[in-house]
């Protein structure tokens, strides 16, 4: 099993910037792909962003394109999720999740990182 740990959530206002970080440990060496989910009050959790870990092709939900950008850090086994030009429809609890080589989807996930943006 992989564990992961997210931090750098936090509280600001429209138009600023925060930057997730998830640092996962366990079968690392067996990673498909890391990804950014989030699950604001009474809405269903979506996917915000994820990672190849082998060749490290992105993908981003229209909501957040332009605006996210996500990394990763090899040595490290650590994603980031570097947040831009924030709204206050992007609050919500942030969860990093991995998806283990020869697994259909996602299947170790974070406790979660609260973002919060005012207006």
């Amino acid at each position: 099993q992989v564990q992961l740990v997210e931090s750098g959530g936090g509280m600001v206002q429209a138009g600023g910037s925060l930057r997730l970080s998830c640092a996962a440990s366990g079968r690392t060496v067996r990673m498909y792909a890391m990804g950014w989910f989030r699950q604001a009050p009474g809405k269903e959790r979506e996917i915000v962003s994820s990672i190849r870990w082998p060749g490290g092709n992105t993908y981003y939900a229209d909501s957040v394109k332009d605006r996210f950008t996500i990394s990763r850090d090899i040595r490290k086994n650590t994603v980031y999720l570097n947040m831009n030009s924030l709204k206050p429809e992007d609050t919500a609890v942030y969860y990093c999740a991995v998806q283990q080589i020869g697994a259909f989807d996602y299947d170790s996930w974070g406790q979660g990182t609260q973002v919060t943006v005012s207006s």
